[in-house]
């Protein structure tokens, strides 16, 4: 292997140890859940979800998991106020 390609081979490990230095800024992601299909965006720092919980409480658990996933590389969520008492 030439010694080139192998020296970006080591630097994306360490890129990918580094997760501060990746923002991503939108985001569209179909996540299979237990019972559909939803779909998942992050537009303009905004989350977005067309599953029912969703629509009433501006998070869910589609949302949380991919910021878990993306930690340090998305805005955090706001939980609601109820969800945090």
């Amino acid at each position: 292997m030439q010694s080139s390609l192998i020296g970006k081979i080591e630097k994306s490990k360490a890129y990918a140890r580094e997760r501060h230095r990746m923002q991503v800024s939108d985001l569209h992601v179909t996540f299979h859940g237990e019972n559909s299909d939803h779909a998942v965006a992050l537009e303009d720092g905004k989350w977005s979800c067309n599953c029912d919980f969703f629509g009433s409480w501006s998070v869910c658990s589609h949302t949380m998991a991919l910021e878990r996933v993306l930690e340090g590389m998305v805005p955090r969520q706001h939980l609601p106020v109820a969800a945090t008492a």
